[in-house]
């Protein structure tokens, strides 16, 4: 059986539980967007790009408020170097997707493309490549070491994409409708960058229903986010599981976009209960209009075995722990099932290492709704497993070659729980084997994490390609955690295409996409093995040091803050600052 459990309250309750001065206030609401979408119609693209540039300069007015909203939500002390998670993927995010997207839409006024002067490349399969990380001079600095490609869909040339990049921009006055997202409760940029690309890559003016978890951060949403309110195109509320519902449901909502959990999902399309499981049976869709999602999933972390230091031990040990508990572990995309070769000579050190970053990683509180549930589903599952922390509340669970790792790979936890297991072979024998279980076994396509050295990856040859070609997620990190996917701007996000309603895994349909590519099957990002110096010292060009989404970065907040304030106004001579913070991680 399939299950993702529920990261989210679910958007299919009773919505008659409204009373008639909800609904009528809601309806009203939809009123006045259908108005809106008359206007945004009407609007030229560079009068959208200039829309986009207001709301940039609010959302950036609005950033210190919105960091310290999220961490007091989360339950962070306003000291605490986490903070620095709330400046990175909250305003941070929201201001690089506004600002590119403008950028996109004032290119498309000029009548050129967003992918005019791309670097293109070839994959396997019959794949072009699109780079689109570094995207300009600053980003080949601040992310020195970083790079991010797009796979297109086989067949699709390097012409083809360029000139369909800008999607429904391509005829601006044929507006789509009133869209509905229905927003995620974890991730504090999710819905307003949803928001923006409802608005640009479909030309549908939006309805925001915040989840309950962040409804404390509507009143800033509404300043960072004031000129498309003005503009008539986007209205932001709150309320439960039933408005959720009746707004999903209601003839005047034409589209929905939801971020959540696949079991929050088929409840909007078939229905909650026994009635929607049969439904979901007969594939007897209820909703009666097109959904789009991002479902998360169980993500794997396929560690390749390799001659490693004690030092490369230590600092992949920290990576994966932050995979997992980045955000207290609360993320769509956090790494849950660690593969390992029960061959490897490192294996014992690598986990004794893993266990003790995930030991002494920075005490938080247990934020999200649900979470002590979900820990006590694992830790019933898995009697065996170590209780690591301070509080005893992150879960480790190591299962030897022939375990049962039926739960924990079908079982999207969303909560401090990561699983290790082991599979035999080295080199090229045991990657392919990872890819096969990661394809075959684990629930969810939203991402997958590839941990390689790079003298290890060179020896791979070709089959290193090859093997990531048969990675079936929408994003693939080597050497780079996949959140790093989600905060590049102009890269795609969501699930591998494919799947259908009546087994939606991680989701339909992409968001982010700030340069408006068409037929992305996949994004592919590459960070260094090595933080800096001593990635150079191994012969390595990157300058990039400990990442500050490590939850063990000191100095997190302090870049956070830098690049954030760098993304509202980027220029070279507010470039030292940024690098004075990170370099002290």
């Amino acid at each position: 059986m399939t299950t993702i459990a529920s990261a989210s309250p679910s958007a299919a309750a009773d919505h008659t539980t409204l009373s008639s001065v909800e609904r009528a206030a809601l309806d009203a609401t939809i009123e006045e967007l259908t108005a809106g979408e008359r206007r945004w119609a009407a609007t030229p693209l560079a009068g959208r790009a200039a829309l986009l540039e207001r709301t940039h300069a609010a959302i950036a007015a609005s950033a210190e408020r919105w960091a310290t909203t999220a961490g007091r939500i989360k339950g962070l002390d306003p000291g605490s170097p986490l903070m620095g998670e709330e400046w990175i993927s909250g305003p941070y995010p929201a201001l690089t997707g506004f600002g590119q997207l403008a950028r996109s839409l004032a290119a498309l006024a000029a009548g050129t493309s967003p992918l005019d002067g791309a670097r293109f490349g070839t994959a396997p399969g019959g794949r072009a490549t699109v780079r689109v990380l570094p995207h300009s001079a600053h980003e080949s600095i601040l992310l020195h070491g970083f790079r991010a490609e797009v796979w297109l869909r086989p067949g699709v040339a390097a012409s083809t994409a360029t000139s369909h990049a800008g999607l429904a921009q391509h005829h601006p006055s044929r507006t789509k409708g009133v869209a509905l997202v229905l927003g995620a409760g974890n991730i504090t940029s999710i819905a307003p960058l949803d928001v923006a690309y409802e608005l640009v890559a479909h030309n549908r003016v939006v309805l925001l229903k915040l989840n309950p978890t962040t409804d404390d951060l509507e009143p800033v949403l509404a300043a960072a986010l004031a000129p498309l309110i003005e503009a008539g195109v986007l209205r932001i509320v709150r309320g439960g599981a039933e408005a959720g519902a009746y707004l999903a449901h209601h003839p005047g909502i034409a589209h929905v976009h939801i971020t959540g959990s696949a079991v929050t999902h088929d409840a909007v399309v078939y229905g909650p209960g026994d009635d929607g499981r049969a439904r979901k049976a007969e594939n007897s869709p209820l909703l009666d209009k097109e959904i789009t999602s991002e479902l998360g999933g169980v993500a794997p972390v396929i560690v390749v075995p390799g001659d490693w230091s004690e030092r490369d031990l230590r600092y992949q040990a920290e990576h994966v722990a932050t995979m997992r508990l980045h955000n207290g572990g609360y993320n769509c995309i956090a790494g849950q099932v660690v593969m390992v070769s029960s061959d490897w000579k490192h294996k014992d050190a690598f986990l004794a290492a893993l266990r003790e970053a995930l030991d002494r990683a920075p005490a938080r509180p247990a934020w999200y709704p649900g979470s002590d549930g979900r820990i006590a589903s694992a830790t019933e599952s898995y009697p065996d497993a170590v209780r690591l922390g301070d509080d005893g509340c992150r879960v480790l669970v190591e299962l030897a070659d022939g375990g049962d790792a039926t739960a924990l790979e079908r079982t999207e936890y969303f909560a401090p729980v990561l699983g290790v297991v082991e599979l035999p072979g080295t080199g090229q024998a045991f990657l392919d084997a990872a890819v096969e279980k990661a394809n075959r076994d684990l629930v969810g396509t939203l991402g997958a994490n590839v941990v390689v050295a790079p003298k290890d990856r060179k020896a791979l040859g070709a089959g290193f390609r090859k093997a990531v070609a048969a990675l079936r997620y929408g994003t693939i990190g080597i050497n780079a955690w996949t959140g790093v996917g989600y905060l590049t701007a102009t890269a795609p996000w969501g699930a591998f295409p494919g799947h259908p309603l009546d087994d939606i895994q991680s989701g339909r349909g992409v968001v982010h996409n700030a340069l408006l590519i068409d037929a992305a099957e996949r994004t592919v990002v590459t960070g260094p093995f090595r933080p800096f110096p001593r990635s150079v010292a191994h012969g390595e060009l990157a300058l990039f040091p400990k990442p500050p989404w490590f939850v063990t970065a000191r100095s997190a907040a302090t870049t956070g803050r830098r690049l954030t304030a760098f993304a509202a106004r980027p220029g070279w001579l507010r470039m030292p600052s940024v690098f004075a913070a990170a370099f002290r991680a």
